[in-house]
């Protein structure tokens, strides 16, 4: 298979690349961390004059109708600038939900003022307890004479402090999923936002008795739980090739100080001992880009067994190298590793949150064998 770049793939990524580098060095993005937001809304503004809040929305509703492999370069050189912004939340899971769920009056309403970085939208999810099953939805959505009226929490809904609307999923009376669009501040939407151990701006979000008109719900395209599904598969590829940037900058880095620091008079990067170990880096790097570009190119997959398959051996893969890649630079750094004041340290908290993201790496090569066993 021919995985070279197309002349405009490579525009975008070394667009998005040389943007990142100018206005995203590690001090901007200390100063974005310690900040009551947590994200730039000068970068996020930045963001959508180069067209990336844009790249996953249709065509027809306006965007650029980006592919997976287009994602994927994108997100890669996210993840080699540690961006703090929500493109993953916002960008790609949420415009993935409206853009399968929405009718086309409410994709013209909220997919518009998304590309232009107006309005961001995140989904709401994932519940305590859900995290092995993400059926497992608890909160419930009451239709009444009004309209519906929400009651539930959702955990770990990432930068919902900073979103104007939650992509909120609720059980009706009849048991079956729904989607509903809840702006931030409505009256019974209560936020506890905290930080997680990469910088990311996260909140339980508590829904008592949210009364929503009927049109909050999105309910003119897909079943909500094949858009959920399709939207985390896409999901998993992103944070795979945010990884990839990652783990290419962290390479880079320890390489670099193995070539500086000196032992005994000498680099300690001429210690044999030590080049096997960044030798061993570097295949694992290599593999987790190969299946990174599997992910994404298979995360489409009309196929849902095929594609569950090769984004499971993925994201193993990928957890794999996050881990091994990570702990050998933190490690290869000395002390100084684990130090907030280098940029080693976040890479490494990245790429653990990474492992668990969609999924541990555990939970995958279960699923992968449990398909192998029913193959």
């Amino acid at each position: 298979m021919d995985f070279t770049l197309t002349n405009e793939q490579q525009m975008l990524l070394d667009t998005s690349r040389r943007f990142l580098t100018k206005d995203y060095a590690f001090t901007a993005r200390e100063k974005i961390r310690h900040s009551e937001s947590g994200f730039s809304g000068t970068a996020w503004l930045g963001m959508s004059e180069l067209g990336l809040l844009a790249l996953a929305t249709p065509e027809a509703d306006g965007g650029m109708g980006g592919s997976a492999i287009d994602v994927m370069l994108v997100m890669s050189a996210l993840g080699e600038a540690l961006v703090l912004e929500p493109y993953l939340a916002s960008a790609v899971l949420a415009t993935t939900l409206i853009a399968t769920t929405a009718n086309a009056t409410q994709r013209e309403e909220l997919l518009t003022p998304m590309m232009t970085g107006e309005l961001i939208a995140v989904p709401a999810h994932d519940e305590v307890g859900s995290r092995f099953d993400w059926r497992r939805i608890e909160t419930r959505a009451a239709h009444t004479d009004n309209g519906y009226l929400l009651n539930g929490k959702k955990s770990l809904v990432a930068h919902a402090a900073s979103a104007h609307l939650l992509l909120v999923t609720a059980r009706l009376r009849d048991q079956s999923l729904a989607l509903f669009g809840v702006p931030r501040k409505s009256a019974g939407v209560q936020l506890t936002t905290y930080r997680t151990v990469d910088g990311i701006t996260t909140s339980e979000v508590v829904l008592h008795n949210v009364l929503l008109p009927i049109d909050a719900r999105l309910d003119g395209g897909i079943p909500i739980e094949e858009a959920l599904r399709d939207m985390r598969d896409r999901g998993l590829a992103a944070v795979c090739a945010e990884a990839v940037g990652i783990l290419d900058k962290l390479l880079e880095a320890t390489v670099a100080h193995a070539r500086e620091r000196k032992q005994f008079g000498q680099p300690i990067g001429k210690f044999q001992a030590l080049q096997h170990r960044m030798a061993d880096m570097v295949l694992h790097i290599e593999q987790a880009r190969s299946m990174s570009t599997v992910a994404a190119v298979r995360c489409t997959n009309a196929d849902i067994s095929e594609r569950h398959a090769a984004l499971s051996a993925a994201k193993v893969v990928i957890g794999q190298a996050c881990r091994f890649v990570g702990q050998q630079a933190v490690q290869l750094h000395g002390g100084m590793g684990v130090s907030d004041e280098l940029i080693v340290s976040h890479y490494f908290k990245r790429l653990m949150a990474i492992e668990m993201q969609f999924g541990s790496t555990d939970q995958h090569l279960e699923a992968y064998a449990a398909q192998l066993t029913a193959a």
